[in-house]
C-alpha cells in the first residue's frame, strides 16, 4: 500500500458526550454514512475488519506520552484471498493459523476457518451510522454503532499531528476520556462491561475522588470514594494566592487518583475546581501546574454550577419528595445553596462562607473561649445574611467534609462508612454537643475523637458553626446528611445514560 501515510487516532465510547457533541452543533456533515462491517477480535489483536468485500488490516505502530495510538494501514484485498494475505490476517490477529492452509479462500471460506467454535477470534457484525467533521486540521467523526445487538455510540478523532489531535480532542472537551481503540471498544461493548468513570473535586480543604460503574436502568455502583486533605487554600485569605507547597501536595494526590482510575478501567475523569481556584490571583499557573505534574485538566467551575451539581447528586440520593427543599454543600473556601421544589431547581447561589476563613481569622484550629465562639458565629451569621427572610422549607439536606465528619463523630465510626452516613439525621442538639466539643478541645485533642478525620481537626469547629447558623437561618431542628456530594452529580452530569 504505497504513499500510505500512519495516522495517529484517538477514539472513545460510550451512550453520550454532551459536551461534544454540543460543540459539534454545525459542524457534523449533513449526509450520513450507513455501512455494515464484520470485525476480527482476538484480544491483543490489531484492527481486522471486512468492508465491501475487502479484508481491511491495520496494525499499531506506537502510542505516544498522550495516549494517542499511531495506526498503519497494511492491507486491503479482495476476496478470494491468496494464502498470504490470510497469513497477515492472522498474524495480525496475534493468532496462529490452524493447518492445512488453502491457497486461495473465499468469504465464507475465510469466515468459516476464523471463526469456528471455540477459535480465540470472535467475528462481530457492526452497522455504524457515521457523521464525520473536521476540527482544525484533524479529521472526525461521531457514530451511532450496533455490534451483536447491542448499541453504542463512538467519537473519533485522527490526523498526522499528535499535537493537532491532542488539542482537537481538548478543544471538544474530551481532555479526560481515555483513547480506546476499536477492538478493545468492541470488545467490552459485546463482552457487556460495566462502563467505569471517574470524578474528582479540587476543593480549598479537600480533593475527593471518585469512581463509579454504570448499571442498567441509569444505576450507579460505587467503586472508590475518599478524600485527601491536600489545603490548597492554606494562607489563601491573607495572600490572595496558592502556595507552591499546596500545589505540591494537591498535584500529587490528583496523580495518584488519575493512576487509581487508569487502572481500574475507568474510561474518562473529569476534574473540576471551586472556589479555592475561583478566588486565587494565580488560578492559571495552578492550572498549569496541575496539568503538567498530575496529567489532569481540572474545569474551574461557577459556585452556581457547583450548587447545581450537588442539588443534582441529592435528588439522585434521596427522594426528596413534593415539598420545599434545601440543598447545602458546605466546602473550605465557599457554601453552595440550592432551593428546589421537588426535583426542580428554583434558585441557586454560592457565598464565601467556608471553614478555613473562619478558622484562620478567629483562630478556631484550637481550644477558644465562649466569646471567641460568639464572635465567629455573628460574623458567619452576617455573611448568611442571604439566607434572611425565607420561609422555612420542609427539607434540608447538607452535605460536605464538615457534614459528613459530624455525622461520623455521631455515630462514632472509627473507619468511615458512607452507608451509615448517608441518610444520618442531624439534630440541632447534636450540633451544639459537638461545638461545644470542639470547641474545648485542640487540635491534638480532637483528633483523638472518634469518627473525625484527623486532618480536618483544625477546621471542624468552622465546619460546624457553618452548619448551625444555617440550620438558624433556615428554622430546621434537623437536618438529613448526603454522603453522595458534587462529585456524585458530576458523575450523573458526564457520563450519565
Amino acid at each position: 500500500m504505497q504513499g500510505i501515510i500512519a495516522r495517529w487516532e484517538w477514539r472513545s465510547f460510550g451512550p453520550r458526550f454532551r459536551v461534544a457533541e454540543a460543540g459539534l452543533a454545525g459542524r457534523l456533515a449533513a449526509d450520513a454514512q450507513e455501512s455494515d462491517e464484520l470485525y476480527l477480535l482476538s484480544g491483543a489483536g490489531d484492527n481486522v475488519k471486512i468492508r465491501d468485500g475487502l479484508l481491511d488490516v491495520k496494525t499499531l505502530k506506537q502510542v505516544d506520552a498522550a495516549g494517542l495510538e499511531q495506526w498503519f494501514p497494511i492491507m486491503k484485498a479482495p476476496f478470494p484471498l491468496a494464502a498470504a494475505d490470510v497469513a497477515k490476517a492472522y498474524a495480525a490477529l496475534r493468532v496462529d493459523r490452524p493447518s492445512p492452509v488453502r491457497s486461495h479462500s473465499t468469504l465464507d471460506e475465510f469466515i468459516g476457518e476464523v471463526a469456528t467454535p471455540g477459535s480465540p477470534i470472535r467475528a462481530v457484525r457492526v452497522h455504524k451510522h457515521r457523521r464525520r467533521f473536521t476540527l482544525g486540521y484533524c479529521m472526525g467523526e461521531l457514530s451511532d454503532i450496533e455490534a451483536d445487538g447491542r448499541t453504542t455510540r463512538t467519537i473519533a478523532v485522527e490526523g498526522e499531528d499528535p499535537a493537532a489531535v491532542a488539542a482537537a480532542v481538548r478543544a471538544l472537551g474530551l481532555g479526560g476520556y481515555l483513547n480506546t481503540s476499536y477492538p478493545r471498544g468492541l470488545s467490552a461493548l459485546i463482552d457487556d462491561e460495566p462502563a467505569r468513570f471517574a470524578v474528582i473535586d479540587v476543593g480549598t480543604n479537600s480533593v475527593k475522588f471518585h469512581i463509579g460503574e454504570r448499571g442498567a436502568g441509569g444505576t450507579w455502583r460505587s467503586v472508590a470514594d475518599r478524600a485527601e486533605m491536600t489545603r490548597l487554600g492554606e494562607g489563601l485569605a491573607a495572600h490572595g494566592v496558592v502556595s507552591e507547597e499546596a500545589i505540591e501536595r494537591t498535584a500529587a494526590a490528583i496523580a495518584g487518583m488519575a493512576s487509581e482510575a487508569k487502572e481500574s478501567g475507568a474510561q474518562a475523569i473529569a476534574a473540576v475546581g471551586t472556589a479555592g481556584l475561583r478566588k486565587a490571583r494565580n488560578s492559571e499557573e495552578v492550572l498549569a501546574a496541575l496539568r503538567e505534574r498530575a496529567g489532569v485538566e481540572v474545569e474551574v467551575i461557577s459556585g452556581e454550577e457547583e450548587s447545581r451539581l450537588a442539588y443534582l447528586a441529592a435528588v439522585a440520593g434521596f427522594r426528596l419528595g413534593a415539598g420545599s427543599s434545601v440543598v447545602l454543600d458546605t466546602g473550605g473556601g465557599s457554601s453552595q445553596f440550592t432551593f428546589g421544589q421537588g426535583g426542580r431547581v428554583e434558585e441557586r447561589f454560592s457565598v464565601e462562607v467556608g471553614a478555613v476563613r473562619y478558622t484562620e481569622h478567629f483562630g478556631l484550629a484550637g481550644a477558644v473561649g465562649s466569646d471567641v465562639l460568639r464572635r465567629a458565629l455573628a460574623v458567619i451569621a452576617a455573611d448568611l445574611s442571604r439566607l434572611d427572610g425565607r420561609p422555612r422549607p420542609d427539607a434540608v439536606v447538607a452535605m460536605g467534609g464538615a457534614v459528613t465528619n459530624i455525622a461520623a463523630v455521631r455515630h462514632g465510626l472509627a473507619a468511615y462508612d458512607p452507608d451509615r452516613i448517608q441518610g444520618t439525621v442531624l439534630e440541632r442538639a447534636e450540633i451544639d454537643r459537638q461545638i461545644e466539643l470542639y470547641r474545648t478541645r485542640d487540635t491534638a485533642a480532637r483528633r483523638a475523637i472518634v469518627g473525625l478525620q484527623p486532618k480536618r481537626a483544625d477546621v471542624i469547629l468552622a465546619g460546624a458553626c457553618v452548619v448551625r447558623t444555617v440550620m438558624d437561618k433556615l428554622g430546621q431542628d434537623a437536618l438529613t446528611v448526603s454522603d453522595r456530594g458534587l462529585r456524585h452529580g458530576l458523575l450523573v452530569e458526564r457520563f450519565g445514560a
